[in-house]
C-alpha cells in the first residue's frame, strides 16, 4: 500500500513493488493479474482497515446518525495522522481518472459497504431521525457521496496546514465549516424538526457575519 500512497497509480511500477516485498515480478502479476488488480487488492485492504461509522465511541454512537457524522469529521485530523496511508489510497481510489479502476472501486464500494453507511442509516430510520419519504438508497448514496467529498475537502485543507495558521483563525474556520456542513445535512435527510433545527442554526451565523444582531 505504501508506495500507491506515496507517489500514486499511474507512477507506481510493478517491479518496484515487487522489489519492495521480496518477489519476482511475474509473482506479482501470477497473483493480481495486472497493476489494476494489485491497486484494487491494496485499496480493499486499506477500506477494511479504516474504521466504519457504527465503530465511533459508544455515547457518541447513542447520540444519532448526525453526532455520529460529527464525530468522524472531527477526527479528520487523527486519521491523516494515525492512517495516512490507508486514507491516501481511499482518496486515490475515489478520484481515479482511470475509468476502469474507478468502477471497479465503485463496485466493491456499492458490494461491500465497508464503511456501513447501510447500517448508520436503518439505525437512524429505526430511531425516527431521518426522514421516511426518501428511499433508503438515495438517503445512503447521498450521506456517502457528501461525507466522502466534505471529509476529503477537509483532507486536503488539513495535509496543507503549512499555508494556514496552527491556532485560531484555522481551528475556528475549520469548526464552522463542520457546523454548517452539518446543518446542511441535517436539513437534507433529518425528519422535519430537526430540519427545521438546522436551518435555523445556518440562518444565525450567516446573519452574524452580515453583522445583524443576534437574538
Amino acid at each position: 500500500m505504501h508506495r500507491f500512497a506515496q507517489v500514486g497509480y499511474e507512477a507506481v511500477r510493478v517491479e518496484d513493488v515487487a522489489a519492495d516485498v521480496g518477489l519476482a515480478k511475474g509473482s506479482v502479476f501470477f497473483h493480481f493479474g495486472s497493476k489494476r488488480g494489485l491497486f484494487l487488492a491494496a485499496y480493499r485492504r486499506a477500506a477494511r482497515s479504516l474504521p466504519g461509522y457504527l465503530d465511533a465511541p459508544d455515547d457518541v454512537v447513542a447520540g444519532g446518525v448526525f453526532a455520529v457524522s460529527r464525530h468522524w469529521l472531527a477526527m479528520t485530523e487523527h486519521l491523516i495522522r494515525d492512517a495516512w496511508v490507508p486514507y491516501r489510497l481511499a482518496i486515490l481510489g475515489t478520484y481515479s481518472t482511470n475509468s476502469e479502476l474507478r468502477g471497479a472501486v465503485d463496485r466493491f464500494l456499492a458490494e461491500e459497504d465497508s464503511f456501513g453507511t447501510v447500517a448508520l442509516v436503518e439505525r437512524g430510520r429505526a430511531r425516527g431521525e431521518l426522514r421516511a419519504d426518501v428511499d433508503l438508497d438515495m438517503t445512503v448514496a447521498l450521506v456517502d457521496w457528501l461525507m466522502d467529498r466534505f471529509q476529503d475537502a477537509l483532507v486536503t485543507e488539513e495535509l496543507s496546514r503549512g499555508l494556514f495558521p496552527r491556532h485560531g483563525a484555522f481551528a475556528a474556520r475549520h469548526q464552522r465549516q463542520i457546523d454548517q456542513f452539518m446543518c446542511l445535512l441535517e436539513d437534507a435527510i433529518g425528519a422535519s424538526s430537526g430540519r427545521s433545527r438546522a436551518r435555523g442554526q445556518l440562518r444565525a451565523p450567516a446573519a452574524r457575519a452580515r453583522g445583524a444582531p443576534e437574538r
